[in-house]
């Protein structure tokens, strides 16, 4: 063991970082809410989907899908992942959109552009009229996201970590060598501190006097429908500008009209107005003619300004790790920045696919540089 890992927030962040680093630390994970994932992890309906974020997020995605499509037999019950391809659509419209969507494709899985004749046999509640074409991603997965977070907590307790509920860090502070945590009445001393606290993570940095990284928390809101029959094999269906997107959800079908709407870290709800927006895109796109909402919720998706995650040491600050900025790809991407985070802290080897240009892509240190530092 190399010492005690402090790992900050139960989402799925924090239980990667703190299930790679359990074979090599002492793993203490702190939460502050009763339960593990309770804020944008237990909302996310996520979609393994290669051809979508930055770069960066792309060479993440590709090194994660080796414990999503495999993962060591003792830790899930069940496949992590089932087939579910991705189609986005475009009105004629946005046929322009579809194009760029294509040549930013690079090193991602395949894309398909699709004649509007096609996607409706894909999918044949769109409406023929409203289709310009279309992108077709085949290899796009449905994630268990409760059985994949369930997995990383099985790994940390299976390597002696430990793991606090109702366990809020309400002060945090360097010490000589090391660092010290105060989190509900108890002082817990470590090595080293990871900071996976979601929308909260600049407000966690700041107690122990450590600049933010800009972190802005975004609305994202999900509901279900009714699903109509002959939709089993349809694909997720993504408006190509990320105005609304649907998908088939056992009985019913999850929809979202894909806003981003900047708030404070917050138990976030759904809003009306929101859901309207979302019904109104896709009954105009297809013949569900949704009038009711069987179940909706709201998570915040945590972004900085180039649309990045933030991993890595802070500048300036020995020991202290951040883990936050994932967006909407905290899923796709767990498994493969927990095992980066461990590669950083540890010294030893990246995971295969992710090199020195996705490092200085996630770092902190690119933050804090100046603009005559950051030109190449």
């Amino acid at each position: 063991m190399n010492g005690r890992a402090l790992v900050i927030g139960g989402g799925i962040a924090g239980v990667s970082a703190a299930y790679a680093l359990a074979p090599h630390f002492d793993v203490i994970l702190l939460e502050r809410e009763s339960t593990l994932a309770y804020h944008t992890t237990g909302r996310s309906a996520a979609q393994y989907i290669e051809n979508y974020g930055v770069p960066a997020v792309r060479a993440l995605t590709r090194a994660s899908h080796g414990f999503l499509s495999d993962p060591p037999d003792d830790l899930a019950d069940h496949p992590l992942l089932s087939p579910c391809a991705v189609m986005m659509i475009a009105r004629p419209d946005q046929t322009q959109q579809l194009e760029a969507a294509l040549i930013a494709e690079g090193g991602g899985a395949e894309m398909k552009r699709l004649e509007p004749k096609d996607a409706l046999e894909l999918c044949p509640i769109l409406r023929p009229e409203y289709l310009g074409g279309a992108l077709l991603e085949e290899d796009g997965a449905d994630i268990d996201v409760a059985a994949l977070h369930q997995a990383f907590v099985r790994g940390i307790r299976k390597h002696g970590g430990e793991i606090r509920t109702d366990a809020g860090v309400s002060s945090l502070e360097a010490t000589t060598g090391g660092w010290r945590a105060a989190s509900s009445g108890d002082v817990v001393e470590a090595d080293l501190v990871i900071n996976a606290g979601g929308a909260w993570g600049d407000q966690i940095a700041g107690l122990a006097g450590i600049p933010p990284v800009g972190l802005v928390p975004k609305r994202r809101t999900a509901f279900m429908v009714t699903a109509p029959a002959g939709l089993e094999d349809s694909p997720m269906i993504v408006d190509i500008d990320e105005q609304f997107y649907f998908k088939r959800d056992g009985q019913q079908i999850l929809c979202s009209p894909a806003e981003e709407v900047p708030s404070e870290p917050c138990d976030a709800r759904p809003r009306e107005i929101d859901i309207a927006i979302a019904i109104d895109r896709i009954n105009d796109a297809t013949t569900l003619g949704i009038r009711s909402v069987k179940s909706s919720w709201t998570g915040l998706r945590t972004f900085v300004a180039d649309q990045a995650p933030v991993v890595g040491e802070a500048p300036d600050h020995p020991g202290f790790f951040w883990l936050v900025g994932q967006g909407g790809t905290g899923i796709q991407t767990a498994a493969s920045l927990g095992s980066v985070m461990a590669a950083l802290v540890t010294g030893t080897r990246l995971p295969e696919g992710i090199g020195p240009e996705v490092i200085d892509d996630i770092s902190p240190h690119r933050l804090f540089r100046t603009p005559r530092e950051a030109t190449p």
